[in-house]
């Protein structure tokens, strides 16, 4: 597998399991059981986090936190949201507030924490 796309898919692994952590803190700092609606909480993000990868062309940089990470960010919380509202979930000012900063520190920060790690490592290793 060519390395530009064992990147993206790696990267991409990382946003959706990312997500679904968030889901998962979300329903236990509720006392909602995890396991058995993870996945009712998690879609509405997942879904637009792949729209957010084909609107950013993530692909393309996968680990690049101002060229990808703020644009996929965006359309998960946004697009999240929407599809949340639309499926019958709560969509509370508080939740938007918190998902958008959450998922900020999460869908950006690991994009910024491996581009520093990648600069301080020397050339060929």
């Amino acid at each position: 597998m060519r390395r530009s796309l064992r990147s993206a898919l790696l990267a991409l692994a990382a946003d959706a399991v990312l997500i679904l952590v968030f889901a998962a803190i979300g329903r236990a700092s509720h006392k909602e059981a995890v396991l058995p609606g993870l996945l009712v909480t998690a879609w509405p993000f997942l879904v637009a986090l792949a729209l957010g990868w084909l609107i950013a062309q993530a692909w393309r940089a996968p680990i690049a936190p101002v060229r990808t990470g703020l644009p996929v960010w965006a359309v998960t919380v946004a697009g999240g949201m929407v599809l949340r509202g639309a499926s019958g979930q709560g969509v509370q000012l508080a939740f938007v507030i918190v998902a958008a900063s959450v998922l900020l520190l999460l869908l950006v920060g690991w994009r910024a924490i491996a581009r520093l790690v990648l600069r301080r490592r020397p050339a060929g290793v």
